[in-house]
């Protein structure tokens, strides 16, 4: 994982290596963008090149498996629709390289260490990279995560943040009671990350993951 510079965009935040894809990204001259295949394939290949901008770890982007996508909630801020990938690292990749201006800080960690370090208030994550390290961390050794991801769809989250009645925010997702009508007090299925100031809690009773 990396800290994000704190002047920049998600400053400060604990991300995985990642960026915007560009335009060489895509495998014909023009971008498109209607394309699901070509965006795919953009976002793979951006995947591959920012591991290594970003880390220094060398992966093809056919390495690569495509597990989720993020699209933030409506709102006046820059919103980032995102693709997430999961690939093998080998032992080569022991050597981080960062360059001490996006990124200031790196660490190989465990997801449960890393989920156990936001609750104790260390570092600052996202919900993406929060739910992300969460269902990494049901899985173990890498081989396991990446043969788990192998056999399922890639899951599509479009987020609607609201406040609930006890004061906390709550991230909600298709299937979940509240979903539709912005509602986080309506009982019923829960699809949500509850985000209280003593750790986030993820409630999911829709579907296995």
């Amino acid at each position: 994982m990396l800290k994000k510079n704190s002047k920049i965009t998600f400053g400060g935040m604990w991300v995985f290596p990642g960026g915007k894809i560009d335009a060489e990204d895509y495998q014909d001259d023009a971008s498109d963008v209607a394309n699901t295949e070509a965006l795919e394939a953009a976002a793979r290949s951006a995947a591959a090149r920012e591991a290594e901008e970003e880390a220094g770890i060398r992966l093809s982007a056919d390495d690569f498996v495509w597990f989720a996508h993020w699209t933030p909630p409506p709102g006046p801020q820059k919103r980032f629709a995102t693709w997430f990938f999961a690939g093998l690292a080998n032992d080569t990749h022991d050597e981080i390289t960062i360059d001490d201006g996006e990124i200031k800080d790196h660490a190989w960690i465990t997801p449960a260490a890393a989920l156990e370090r936001h609750r104790r208030g260390e570092i600052d994550l996202v919900p993406p990279t929060w739910v992300t390290l969460y269902h990494l961390s049901r899985y173990s050794p890498a081989t396991e995560v990446m043969k788990h991801f192998e056999s399922q769809v890639a899951k599509i989250y479009s987020t609607r943040v609201v406040k609930a009645e006890d004061g906390n925010r709550v991230a909600m997702w298709t299937g979940d009671a509240g979903y539709e009508v912005w509602n986080p007090d309506m009982s019923g299925e829960r699809h949500r990350l509850v985000m209280a100031k003593d750790g986030f809690e993820f409630q999911n009773s829709i579907e296995r993951y």
